[in-house]
């Protein structure tokens, strides 16, 4: 089994699907090591074990709804609870730009949207409930002491069951693609590009002209809101793709329609991005981006030869320690990388090291050279949240060498 882009082969000697929760407190049972698969997005060994990988992607089922929140299965897709949820008149926050990938694979790994107002996709939930080493249901609330180690979890501390995520009345989003906008206007007003609709995103190859795309999306009051025609110094282009020669893309041209058909990149139904890929993901405090960015585009040259694109997003400051938005409103430097891993092994630390400056944090699934001595410098909170997963799993049942290696687990 591979991961969806075809670029990590998992190693574990025994591999699990599960359908139901009976069978994954059979899967966990004995002694030896286990690991959770969501839908495979992560571009490490992250999610790879020596032992028991449990493919959660069938744990899916019902959705239960309470006061404010929906109930989901750990296995279930963005897309689809994002469906059942327009049904009945009801959103969500945020959704990330695939919205194949599972729910409780992208909140455990800190995944996130778009949006200078937006937390990432984990600040939604308000529940968990996980099995734990013994084989037991554990149920974690919102506002619980352990709460925020929990939440971006890794699936350090046990295999996920379900997840409460906070809900909202439906809204409509319309996508319009801005081109032109020079590098010299966004970087003397950042705060105008990203914060040109409710969700952003930027597209760019670090040419040093412009940012070659600002794809804007706009929650609307009303669908006949007007957009603005102009974005600084750049224009709106109706028939601009920013993903040129994708397949799959949601509806572009400033159509109006649901958040779930407007807010991620790619539709359910389709093929989502470039598919033979490696991707690596960087978060720099908003108020360092310029300077981040002016440090990217002098690596142009290297990098672009490796690259598919690069795509600039933002995310609002939360309190989750794992988080990449923990205590500091981010800006995201993304990378889709061509199948060539001794070429991004190359190019790496060029990109680590002049973003390292500015406290970088690497996104935890995808390819990245940062150790334990590296992550602890720029998450404060990671050393108590490796001791909150050494007490809720003493003997080590759900580390890893990836865990290990980056300090999440004691090393074994």
């Amino acid at each position: 089994m591979r991961n969806w882009a075809g670029t990590y082969e998992y190693a574990a000697p025994e591999i699990v699907a599960v359908r139901t929760e009976d069978d994954v407190r059979r899967a966990v049972a004995g002694t030896g090591r286990v690991r959770a698969l969501g839908t495979r997005h992560s571009f490490t060994d992250l999610p790879d074990t020596t032992g028991t990988l449990i493919d959660l992607a069938g744990l899916e089922g019902g959705f239960d709804l309470g006061d404010g929140v929906v109930r989901v299965a750990a296995g279930t897709r963005y897309g689809v609870l994002a469906s059942w949820l327009e049904e009945r008149g009801l959103a969500l926050h945020n959704l990330g730009s695939l919205p194949h990938i599972s729910v409780a694979g992208a909140t455990a790994t800190g995944t996130h949207g778009s949006g200078d107002a937006n937390g990432v996709l984990t600040t939604a939930v308000r529940g968990i409930r996980y099995l734990d080493a013994s084989g037991a249901v554990r149920e974690i609330r919102h506002g619980d002491g352990e709460f925020p180690a929990l939440a971006v979890g890794l699936g350090a501390y046990g295999v996920v069951l379900s997840l409460d995520l906070a809900v909202e009345p439906t809204y409509r989003v319309r996508q319009d693609v801005y081109r032109g906008v020079s590098w010299e206007a966004a970087l003397s007003s950042l705060s105008s590009v990203t914060g040109a609709g409710y969700s952003v995103s930027v597209f760019t190859r670090w040419e040093p002209e412009s940012l070659a795309f600002v794809w804007v999306k706009t929650r609307l009051d009303h669908d006949a809101d007007a957009v603005a025609d102009h974005l600084l110094d750049g224009v709106r282009d109706p028939d601009a793709e920013p993903l040129a020669g994708v397949a799959d893309i949601t509806e572009l041209r400033g159509v109006p329609g649901p958040w779930m058909l407007r807010l991620p990149h790619f539709r359910l139904d389709g093929t989502p991005s470039f598919g033979d890929e490696i991707q690596s993901e960087y978060f720099v405090p908003r108020e360092h981006a310029p300077d981040a960015l002016r440090a990217m585009l002098a690596l142009g040259d290297l990098v672009r030869p490796l690259l598919f694109v690069s795509e600039l997003r933002t995310a609002a400051a939360d309190d989750l320690w794992l988080s990449p938005a923990y205590a500091r409103d981010l800006l995201a430097i993304h990378f889709t990388w061509r199948n060539d891993p001794e070429g991004v092994a190359r190019v790496l630390p060029h990109v680590e090291g002049a973003l390292a400056a500015f406290g970088a944090r690497p996104h935890w699934g995808k390819l990245h050279g940062f150790g334990r001595d590296d992550l602890e410098r720029v998450h404060p909170r990671l050393a108590d949240t490796r001791a909150v997963f050494e007490s809720l799993d003493p003997e080590g049942r759900f580390t890893n060498a990836h865990l290990e290696r980056v300090g999440i687990r004691e090393a074994r």
